[in-house]
């Protein structure tokens, strides 16, 4: 054999058409040869003694011993801060850290991420920049037996890894808690007016949804804790719409008409209690003015009648006297003597006085 690759080395390309040069031979070549020889034989003696027979009792033992070692270095699994992990059909759970289990088919773990935020979308989905709407699930009966279109997210993630996998179904679709999504968004719109759900009661309707899907959701053993329900969406129908808003601006306008009346009432309505008010106040002083003016007039007369009885001459004189200046103190009238004419003075004639009585 070794002859043979000793010609290798003469004609390196191999060429069995050219004539080969003769080999020169010396004394030390041969002795590399020999030793390499013998140096071959050494090691092939030593790998028999070593390498199993496994034609031999003793080397099927061993090969099943390294195949035995080897299958249970298998069992050896990792599992990650945020993950369970369910080992066998299920006989324990284990957290995050190195961990043993009899390998497959005897155990087998799945591990689950609990601290991952999982997002569904229910009425719509989106793939890359596109939005597609999914009217099936959007379209919802209010409690005033309107339709509207709705697009929600809910954010959920696994609180119990056992229920999650061993409850649900599908539950790395997410399909349990879409479907469980839409029946309580449903639920909750089906008892609220349109006009609260377009408005308002958006805050109110997320609340009341999220609280309800939670409660089925644990009705159904599913292991899911909803972290978060938000509203994208709350419109009417496209059908309808251009109509619905033309109805929500003739509301507008009547609540300001009513507003606008309500404000004009409120200005009004004080003033003309306040002018009420005064004119009555006015009267009673007005009353209590006569009143006190007549006792006055009453108490002076039954004075006047009793001097009257006492001294009737002098009081008559006396009141005679009053009347005439009474009647006469706001006259325009000028008394002449009747002698006056004899003593030759000119009788007083205020025309003036004359030309306004003619007029």
């Amino acid at each position: 054999m070794f002859t043979k690759i000793a010609s290798l080395f003469d004609n390196p390309w191999g060429d069995d058409n050219q004539p080969r040069k003769p080999r020169q031979t010396n004394g030390s070549a041969d002795k590399k040869v020999q030793d390499f020889e013998v140096l071959m034989k050494k090691y092939k003696g030593n790998f028999k003694n070593m390498s199993p027979d496994f034609n031999t009792g003793r080397g099927i033992f061993l090969g099943f011993l390294a195949f035995v070692l080897l299958w249970l270095l298998t069992g050896f699994y990792t599992v990650q801060s945020d993950e369970q992990a369910l080992v066998g059909k299920y006989d324990r759970t284990t957290g995050p850290g190195l961990h043993y289990h009899l390998p497959r088919p005897v155990e087998r773990k799945m591990a689950v991420k609990v601290t991952k935020i999982n997002a569904i979308e229910v009425g719509y989905r989106t793939r890359g920049s596109n939005v597609s709407s999914r009217t099936e699930e959007s379209l919802m009966l209010t409690g005033d037996e309107n339709i509207v279109d709705i697009n929600f997210e809910v954010q959920w993630r696994v609180k119990d890894a056992y229920n999650y996998l061993f409850n649900v179904r599908d539950s790395f679709d997410g399909n349990t808690v879409r479907s469980a999504s839409e029946s309580a968004m449903r639920a909750v719109i089906g008892k609220t007016d349109i006009a609260v759900a377009l408005a308002e009661g958006r805050s109110q309707i997320e609340e009341e949804s999220k609280t309800l899907l939670q409660e089925i959701l644990d009705s159904y053993k599913s292991g899911v804790e909803i972290v978060r329900l938000q509203l994208l969406k709350v419109d009417p129908p496209s059908q309808v719409i251009d109509a619905f808003r033309d109805v929500q601006t003739a509301k507008l306008d009547k609540e300001r008409a009513i507003n606008q009346a309500e404000s004009y009432r409120n200005d009004i309505i004080p003033k003309a209690r306040g002018d009420a008010q005064k004119n009555i106040e006015e009267a009673l002083a007005y009353k209590k003015e006569v009143v006190a003016d007549a006792k006055g007039k009453s108490e002076r007369f039954l004075k006047v009648f009793r001097e009257y009885n006492l001294a009737k001459d002098v009081t008559r004189k006396r009141l005679y006297i009053e009347t005439m200046q009474e009647v006469l103190g706001s006259a325009n009238v000028t008394i002449i003597d009747g002698n006056a004419s004899k003593t030759g003075v000119m009788p007083y004639l205020p025309l003036n006085e004359t030309a306004k009585k003619r007029k």
